[in-house]
């Protein structure tokens, strides 16, 4: 049996939004450098946010810092390219949101790249971790897979952030 992961499809994700390459994304190989494929991620998720007014990048008394991020890679992404994002929240803790973020190449159905980035909820004036504010929760229950299916929420134990 193989532990080798295996690339998200696009029916895993309900929202999507669109990055273009550019000349300088590349690395000398000739792909898109691999700490690009971050800041795809965090465009995506912060775009997402503020197009759903729970994130004021200046004003906002309650901020996401990222704690944790890896990504797998599976296929190259180039230049010049279109790039859809899809984003879902895997884990929607008391303080904290696993975010799942897939790149797909073109109109690939499966991801060339697929990453999760943790964010923790704080204070902006403080840096001390607090519950994830209600209307931001209602927004990013929205990308979970319950949201997705049409499911109910499950409980969630009180000990998780």
């Amino acid at each position: 049996m193989s532990n080798r992961a295996t690339p998200a499809s696009r029916a895993e994700f309900k929202y999507f939004t669109e990055v273009t390459t550019r000349w300088g994304d590349q690395d000398p190989y000739g792909h898109v450098n691999n700490v690009v494929y971050y800041s795809y991620c965090e465009a995506a998720i912060s775009e997402f946010l503020v197009a759903r007014g729970t994130l004021d990048i200046t004003g906002s008394p309650v901020i996401g810092l990222i704690v944790n991020s890896g990504c797998t890679y599976f296929s190259p992404i180039e230049f010049p390219g279109r790039i859809a994002v899809g984003v879902r929240i895997s884990h929607l803790g008391n303080s904290s949101a696993r975010y799942e973020v897939a790149l797909f190449r073109g109109d690939d159905v499966h991801a060339s790249a697929v990453a999760h980035i943790v964010y923790v909820y704080v204070e902006r004036s403080s840096n001390v971790s607090v519950p994830i504010p209600a209307a931001v929760r209602a927004e990013l229950h929205s990308l979970t897979d319950d949201a997705r299916l049409g499911t109910a929420a499950q409980a969630e134990p009180a000990n998780i952030n």
